[in-house]
């Protein structure tokens, strides 16, 4: 049986699945590509306002009934949005597939976006703004992403703005949706209990509308790079900082996970070892990496008491500039094997192969898990080590945040870090 079977509808989705005969559930995803990163300046977080609208309703259903049907599946029903995708997804009882697949399908070709409930729904999500103000790693991990990607859509938050949010009706709600919430930038993926055939029948039947859009356009953008000092009355000091990395569809995909687990993806990395166990200078450090369509950004982040801010700056420093250098096969060993088997428990998800079949939006051919840990297994120390050491020459882009003295020391440090 094939990991993956897909079926491109004329006029229609993408359908990909992925068959689990023994599961007793099914997970379905509606994929659209596009996000935040398609917006214009004035539709700033309009594709996060439709991810809350579809859920107000379909041409048959108000926001009451639609959310009673959703209950009575018994399953979970959700959505997220992020820069370049957005899904609606649902997870069910394999008998109940038809429907759930029906009324996903009818959220987004006729969602009914009444008037009232944006105008609810749009302090809903202003309240989602403040709770990201009133938590600083996340504020400054919004400001982070604005300095390195400055008067870019990449820059601005999901979330969006106070000003295009109020101005946006319903005519502009709906003119963003018929123009990416379509074929051909809509894909529908199914994990579990359920026959690609029988998936493909059902899609078939729908009549889809055709987007307006056509295929997804984006500007090139690359990161830029510097010190960003952002001051903060709070009871911690916050470090984020990011290097180029790969996009999403690339062949250099391994070395890049193996680099990110060795620095700092789990208890035992690099970072986690030096800031917290050794030193006890923070609570959470960490890296990860975040892989679009034609760029990536390799991220540290730490979070520290203003008083340990300059240490943890130059521990982090330190730990980059040796890196790449000291390390050694046991090391990577354990890293590799780390990975393969995140990779291989996932398999055992019918939610998480639904998510993970959201990546064939990123390239031609999909590849499987079991497929990635035997590309893990060929990978050597000196790859690894070449990888890096390419990356980390990239100038990277520090934010700083917390009190004005905890940032004095945090800049000390990091001038000192750079002079050596």
């Amino acid at each position: 049986m094939p990991f993956i079977e897909e079926t491109q509808l004329a006029e229609g989705p993408l359908v990909v699945s992925h068959a689990m005969p023994r599961a007793h559930t099914v997970a379905l995803g509606f994929f659209v590509d596009a996000g935040s990163r398609d917006e214009t300046p004035a539709e700033a977080g309009i594709a996060h306002a439709l991810e809350h609208m579809l859920f107000k309703g379909t041409r048959d259903l108000d926001a009451i009934a639609l959310n009673e049907r959703l209950d009575q599946l018994g399953g979970t029903a959700n959505a997220f949005t992020s820069r370049e995708r957005t899904c609606f997804h649902i997870h069910v009882m394999r008998e109940d597939w038809p429907e759930a697949l029906g009324l996903l399908a009818d959220m987004l070709r006729y969602p009914a976006l009444p008037a009232d409930e944006w105008a609810k729904e749009r302090e809903v999500i202003f309240s989602e703004m403040a709770m990201v103000e009133d938590m600083p790693d996340d504020w400054t991990m919004e400001q982070h992403m604005q300095g390195l990607f400055p008067d870019a859509p990449m820059g601005r938050s999901v979330l969006g703005r106070r000003d295009s949010l109020l101005a946006a009706d319903r005519e502009v709600l709906a003119s963003f949706l018929h123009a990416h919430y379509r074929p051909p930038r809509l894909m529908v993926a199914a994990a579990g209990g359920i026959g690609h055939e029988q998936l493909t029948e059902a899609v078939r039947r729908i009549d889809w509308p055709q987007g307006t859009g056509g295929q997804a356009l984006r500007t090139p953008v690359q990161p830029a790079s510097g010190v960003q000092l952002l001051a903060r009355d709070s009871g911690q000091a916050h470090l984020v900082l990011s290097y180029p990395a790969v996009p999403a569809a690339s062949a250099e995909r391994p070395l890049a996970w193996l680099a990110n687990q060795l620095l700092g993806g789990g208890v035992s990395s690099r970072l986690f070892r030096e800031v917290r166990e050794k030193r006890g200078l923070a609570y959470h450090v960490g890296s990860h990496l975040s892989l679009l369509s034609d760029l990536g950004v390799w991220t540290v982040t730490c979070d520290t008491e203003p008083e340990r801010l300059g240490d943890s700056v130059a521990v982090i420093a330190d730990t980059l500039a040796a890196f790449a250098g000291s390390l050694d096969a046991d090391e990577l060993e354990r890293a590799r094997r780390q990975l393969q088997i995140q990779m291989r428990m996932g398999m055992d998800s019918v939610e998480g192969m639904m998510l993970y079949l959201g990546g064939r939006l990123d390239e031609p051919v999909l590849r499987s898990p079991d497929d990635w840990a035997e590309a893990l297994q060929q990978v050597s120390v000196g790859a690894v080590q070449d990888w890096i050491h390419a990356h980390l020459a990239e100038r990277p882009l520090w934010t700083l945040s917390g009190p004005e003295e905890a940032l004095r020391r945090g800049a000390d440090s990091l001038h000192a870090a750079n002079a050596r």
